[in-house]
């Protein structure tokens, strides 16, 4: 196939959204959406960056399996955007503390979202010289390299951005409060229930977010387990992650089609669903 048609059968906009985790020892979930006539679809969603590396060379994953925890390579992540879409992305946007500086604190943008979205129960933590620090720090200046900015105001593309699912779910899912949708806080969801109780909620949970992320971006390449089918809270985890790498994706897709706003300073922005 020639460059040109590759060309025209490129995606008119493609975003990567990933979950990232702040240590190197846990895993971090990776999704791939594209514009698709006028709407959005997703082309990949993997609980991991092996997983996504994977998945790019044709293997699928196995959700069954332990994720593989790794530090992020932007190499081999926008190597692995080529493979599945013939181009570069337009976005990322990461779940992550991002910052034209060393992150050694907590930042503008962590108290202005805080402010705004701790009623609601969406407060941020607050980054470290250690978590995330230097992971964040080397992260942005490779992508930087590759030529994605950071972008903490206005709009352009390509652009780095950094998002936080929760308070896109606010939107996503039109809820008045944090969802309750983390696996290890189960216990304190539904208190006085037993686990398989707990693991029917979870699922219920979970499934009205894909739900909701399927009216933006189409149905997810993924389903949930049966409730019958999961041993433990603990091997739910993956789930969480695949799903908060498209809620991230939608989160570039907002700043791609100008419905977000940075909350933040020059130095570092969160962008939120406009309106919220």
């Amino acid at each position: 196939m020639s460059r040109e048609r590759d060309h025209a059968m490129a995606p008119a906009t493609l975003i990567l959204g990933i979950d990232a985790a702040w240590t190197p020892s846990q895993p971090s979930g990776v999704a791939l959406v594209t514009s698709h006539g006028s709407g959005w679809r997703c082309l990949a969603v993997a609980p991991s960056y092996a997983a996504f590396d994977h998945l790019s060379r044709g293997t699928p994953v196995d959700w069954t399996a332990r994720p593989h925890s790794s530090a992020p390579s932007s190499d081999a992540l926008l190597t692995a955007v080529e493979r599945l879409a013939g181009r570069p992305p337009d976005v990322i946007a990461i779940d992550m503390p991002l910052s034209h500086q060393p992150i050694t604190k907590r930042r503008a943008a962590d108290d202005v979202v805080s402010r705004r979205f701790g009623a609601r129960g969406c407060s941020v933590h607050s980054p470290t010289a250690i978590r995330p620090g230097p992971l964040s720090d080397r992260l942005r200046a490779a992508l930087e390299l590759r030529g994605f900015p950071l972008v903490t105001a206005g709009r352009s593309l390509p652009a780095l951005i950094e998002v936080y699912p929760h308070i896109a779910l606010l939107q996503l899912c039109q809820a008045s409060r944090r969802l309750e949708y983390k696996a290890s806080k189960a216990r304190k969801y539904w208190k006085g229930t037993t686990v398989p109780q707990r693991i029917v909620c979870l699922l219920a949970v979970w499934q009205s977010i894909l739900d909701a992320l399927a009216q933006q971006l189409g149905p997810l390449p993924f389903t949930l387990p049966r409730p019958e089918d999961v041993r433990s809270l603990s091997a739910l985890k993956r789930c969480v992650d695949a799903l908060d790498a498209p809620v991230c994706a939608y989160g570039g897709v907002l700043y791609a089609t100008g419905k977000a706003d940075a909350l933040g300073d020059a130095s570092a922005a969160i962008w939120a669903p406009r309106g919220l």
